[in-house]
């Protein structure tokens, strides 16, 4: 085993780095807790759907512990799926710089106790996950085989992306099934602006990589558009708005939740500005700035609810 002390080259200064117990840091870092933005991604979907079904509910007097509820289950089986991630990718990412000194690929732990963590992870979502009712439960359990193939997907296809937005844009479906305990069209059609929206800003994430993955084979959609990648930024974002506007048309919507979805598209539009695809940082913090994306729609959808319900 390797120093436990040892910081990961892309993720430094962080809170794991100079607070956690030495012991915990490896466990910390290959969860991702010591950088909680694809918590952030994969939680917005599940406020977008929340908020959104429960002002077509006219009810939101759930919406407060369904909002809590998500968040706890976003953060631990975001967790799980990126120590699932590290354990499937962990020669690969022996052989890319950014990735070399995270925890399995630099020995801080072993695949075992990897393994174990995950289960402990996947079984505190399991717990949230069972304060819903029983369609809400099978829902949430039907996204883990995407989750279980999309480490696979690199090595196979050039679109991983697609899969990473079927499993990132699941809780589009969730707020439905939790709300009314079913998944009708308007659901449908906001996971699909989501998943778009996925495609989106995962793209410019793997731009930080495309030279490495390019050495080892691994195949991305910033890699396949390359030079056109601005285009394809428009196409994705572009559709994203386009479904969610459509999703939220079919929900009824007020003007609070308009005004959320045109801040969403306005700061979508600035990060195709401003994306130069061959600054490694600029991509990263483009990246991260989607988590404000997503709070923006949620602000209007969430306002749009509290004023149907009063």
């Amino acid at each position: 085993m390797s120093d436990t002390s040892a910081r990961v080259a892309d993720s430094t200064g962080n809170w794991v780095d100079t607070l956690a117990p030495q012991w915990a840091r490896p466990y910390l870092r290959v969860s991702r807790f010591d950088r909680p933005i694809g918590s952030w991604l994969l939680l917005m979907p599940c406020w977008w759907s929340a908020a959104l079904a429960g002002a077509m509910a006219h009810d939101i007097r759930s919406l407060p512990l369904t909002i809590v509820l998500f968040l706890v289950g976003a953060f631990v089986m975001r967790g799980a799926g990126c120590t699932w991630n590290d354990i499937t990718d962990r020669d690969l990412d022996a052989k890319v710089e950014r990735t070399r000194s995270r925890p399995l690929p630099a020995g801080q732990i072993t695949v075992k106790q990897a393994l174990a963590f995950m289960i402990a992870q996947a079984l505190i979502g399991l717990a949230v996950l069972l304060q819903f009712n029983r369609f809400a439960v099978a829902t949430g359990i039907g996204s883990l085989m995407i989750v279980a193939i999309y480490p696979f997907m690199k090595r196979v296809t050039w679109w991983p992306q697609v899969f990473l937005g079927l499993a990132f844009s699941w809780g589009a479906l969730m707020g439905f099934a939790v709300t009314f305990g079913r998944i009708d069209i308007t659901a449908l059609v906001l996971y699909a602006g989501s998943i778009a929206w996925v495609i989106g800003y995962d793209t410019i994430y793997a731009h930080q990589d495309s030279e490495d993955d390019a050495l080892i084979g691994v195949k991305s959609t910033a890699r396949l558009f390359g030079a056109h990648t601005h285009q394809a930024l428009i196409l994705f974002y572009g559709l994203a708005v386009m479904l969610i506007g459509v999703a939220l048309a079919s929900g009824d919507v007020r003007w609070p939740a308009w005004l959320g979805l045109a801040a969403f598209a306005v700061h979508l539009a600035w990060q195709i500005q401003r994306l130069r695809i061959d600054d490694p940082a600029l991509c990263l913090r483009l990246f991260k700035s989607n988590r404000d994306a997503g709070l923006l729609l949620f602000a209007g959808l969430l306002a749009d609810a509290v004023m149907r319900a009063a």
